[in-house]
């Protein structure tokens, strides 16, 4: 069980890592700044997605062994529904509304959210090694 708990959040965060400083950064380095905002508009419900089902997972396989860990995993699949369900709509609708203040203080609330996922998950595998 340890060692698909180690995959799990293994690819959980290599897949949080890459989105985070690499995709979403080359979209707006590639492409145009309102093509690159509608691409990761239409990608980060996938993305919280991704999150929610693999921490659910890492989640349900470190329960019985390790309720510390399986509390990070549930913490960071919790955080994902709450930026998915609720902070994007807010950002969105700020976003399309140029309300540019409160915008930045929701933006920065889901970079800092991601952040403490990372570093939750991060945990975790250290943990776990």
């Amino acid at each position: 069980m340890t060692v698909l708990a180690l995959l799990a959040s293994s690819i959980l965060f290599g897949g949080m890592v890459l989105y985070s400083f690499g995709f979403a950064p080359l979209a707006f380095a590639a492409l145009p700044m309102d093509v690159a905002g509608r691409l990761l508009r239409f990608a980060f419900p996938h993305y919280y997605i991704f999150i929610i089902a693999t921490a659910a997972i890492a989640t349900l396989i470190l329960l019985p062994s390790d309720f510390v860990s399986a509390g990070l995993m549930a913490a960071t699949a919790g955080a994902a529904l709450f930026a998915r369900q609720i902070l994007m709509p807010m950002i969105n609708y700020f976003r399309d509304r140029n309300e540019n203040r409160n915008f930045n203080r929701a933006h920065f609330l889901s970079i800092t959210l991601n952040m403490a996922q990372l570093c939750a998950v991060a945990t975790v595998l250290i943990r776990l090694s």
